[in-house]
């Protein structure tokens, strides 16, 4: 619509009341996921037209139907509230009157308030959360992530498999999540999240499907001996490359223990650390500009293919521009001549997945998690570990 074209010619239309019916130009396996998704929510045409450019500015320029509605947010502000929506269809299902939201400038100012019991939950750092680890509120929820390092595959040094190689083996992931993040966050072996989707066959989760490859494993004696290939084989004599992450506690502890391994592992390496806010990095990642970076990325919605598609030549999320003609034809198979038997779809979406993490293309360091302490008296609070992660619906205070 927004280029112009009649509505009747968009292929989507109201056929009913409480109907949409959508035509679409090929089968997409995951199509009932995406609705999920917010920028799938309907909008209502007079609302929009009345409200204009300042739609959704603030709670009061918007109009809900779902079991909340959002109130008391000016657009800018460190607080707001959901509502109990008393027009919601199914408004009898719905338990809480309210729920309060503050933005807190730090974990320990958040955890403070905890402690005082004007907060029912708070988010934890990494060190928050060893401390706190047999608190009775401690909860972790695993996220549908994959945190991992890009290098910039237009270098001559990482054009080379066996350094990228070389460099995953040289990193020993448990020390990662157990000493440095402590935080829950799980060296799962994969690219694709742990717990994000099942084999449709034998209900396996992908990452027990998907093998995970030598070049995955720490192995100082195989590192070192591919290190010494790779830097003959590129003719580089004095290798170093700067390490790009966020300025996030996190990001600064990862990228200190990257730079002190790697150093310390593969002969004659320097590394140069820089951190810096996040939307400067993402700013820098999306440009291709850096050397190897600290990436992330957050499942839209419960499918395998929402990790495996950013990593395909032409994607502009692929931002260590690594190219495999195999898994594109993997993936495109996915998406077209298999997207109608589940089994074949799963297996190609293995098969890519085994040939990324085999060459290499990103190196996939762990799957974060998100500590918090939550009062036990609060029930029936949805978690979901991809998209969308909250529901309220249900949840009530006992």
């Amino acid at each position: 619509m927004n280029s112009k074209k009649s509505p009747a010619t968009l292929g989507i239309k109201a056929t009913g009341k409480y109907e949409l019916t959508v035509d679409l130009d090929q089968r997409i396996p995951y199509f009932k996921l995406l609705l999920g998704f917010p920028v799938f929510f309907p909008q209502n045409q007079k609302a929009v037209e009345k409200y204009g450019s300042g739609y959704g500015t603030r709670s009061s320029r918007m109009v809900y139907n779902g079991p909340f509605k959002l109130a008391k947010w000016n657009g800018t502000g460190n607080t707001w509230q959901l509502e109990r929506n008393n027009q919601y269809w199914d408004k009898k299902a719905v338990k809480l009157d309210t729920v309060k939201y503050q933005v807190v400038q730090d974990n320990q100012t958040g955890l403070n308030q905890y402690n005082q019991k004007k907060l029912i939950g708070t988010a934890l750092s990494g060190n928050q959360a060893k401390n706190l680890k047999n608190n009775k509120d401690m909860v972790v929820r695993p996220q549908s992530s994959s945190y991992y390092l890009a290098m910039n595959q237009k270098l001559t040094l990482f054009k080379n498999k066996k350094i990228r190689q070389a460099i995953s083996m040289a990193i020993d992931r448990d020390q990662i999540v157990k000493n440095v993040l402590g935080d829950g966050s799980m060296n799962n072996g994969s690219f694709v999240s742990k717990g994000l989707a099942t084999n449709p066959k034998t209900g396996k989760d992908f990452t027990a499907d998907a093998k995970t490859p030598e070049s995955m494993t720490y192995n100082l004696k195989k590192a070192q001996a591919l290190w010494k290939q790779g830097l003959r084989e590129t003719g580089v004599k004095n290798p170093s490359f700067t390490l790009l992450s966020s300025d996030s506690p996190a990001g600064k502890q990862v990228t200190e223990f990257l730079q002190g391994k790697l150093e310390k592992n593969l002969p004659g390496l320097k590394v140069t650390t820089q951190n810096v806010p996040l939307r400067t990095l993402l700013s820098k990642q999306g440009d291709h500009d850096y050397q190897v970076t600290l990436a992330s990325w957050f499942a839209d919605f419960a499918d395998p293919i929402t990790f495996l598609n950013i990593l395909t030549t032409k994607n502009p999320s692929n931002n260590p521009q690594w190219s495999n003609a195999k898994y594109d034809k993997l993936i495109q198979a996915s998406s077209t001549t298999d997207a109608n038997n589940a089994e074949k779809r799963w297996d190609d979406m293995v098969k890519a997945q085994n040939i990324l993490l085999e060459d290499q293309g990103v190196t996939p360091l762990y799957q974060s998690a998100a500590p918090w302490l939550m009062n036990r008296s609060l029930k029936d609070l949805v978690y979901n570990s991809a998209g969308a992660n909250y529901n309220w619906k249900t949840a009530y205070m006992k």
